[in-house]
């Protein structure tokens, strides 16, 4: 009998405090996730999940490892195996969180007003909508690897620069790309 008013008391309490809304989030986004797969995807050190390593001016050599359509837009990972001093414009992604491990160098970031600096085996994220950027600062290029998730249209975004180098300065482009350029980088030298 207890048990039956307990469970009555907490069915009415369910809809004021917003948790049916939560549990509906959560039923949805567990039958986003694909049913595992049979193919596994093993890509080796140094290479690139596609079979090509990737371009931008800061980085001569990204490599996808886990593309977003591995993980029905769950994830997208990259390694930057030679980031060199500059790097990417202040930026900020509407829906991504972005995760960087230093995996050797020393990178500067900054995430919202807060510079930090990491060397090999030390990681940061940049929450989404935190406006954010990084460079290597050593005296050798560094190697990151670098998570976005969701992965929303991040591998849009890098194919594109790949191919047109001045996409990287539209400010329109990256909306498409559901980001915002906000200005050059800190770490830019004169």
């Amino acid at each position: 009998m207890q048990r039956r008013s307990f469970l009555q008391a907490i069915s009415s309490i369910v809809p004021a405090a917003g948790l049916q809304e939560i549990l509906a989030r959560q039923v949805e986004a567990q039958s986003a996730v694909p049913a595992p797969s049979a193919a596994v995807h093993v890509v080796g050190a140094g290479e690139d999940r596609f079979g090509r390593p990737h371009a931008m001016a800061f980085s001569p050599s990204l490599l996808y490892k886990v593309a977003g359509s591995d993980t029905n837009g769950g994830l997208f990972i990259i390694e930057h195996t030679h980031l060199q001093p500059g790097g990417p414009p202040l930026h900020l992604h509407f829906s991504q969180e972005e995760w960087f491990y230093v995996m050797q160098g020393e990178v500067a970031f900054q995430v919202g007003k807060q510079r930090v600096s990491l060397r090999s085996g030390e990681s940061v994220l940049a929450p989404r909508r935190i406006p954010h950027t990084f460079s290597s600062v050593g005296a050798a290029p560094a190697h990151l690897l670098i998570a976005f998730c969701p992965a929303g249209k991040m591998e849009l975004y890098f194919q594109s620069v790949e191919a047109n180098p001045k996409l990287n300065a539209d400010p329109e482009f990256w909306r498409t790309c559901e980001m915002e350029l906000l200005g050059p980088s800190p770490f830019w030298k004169s």
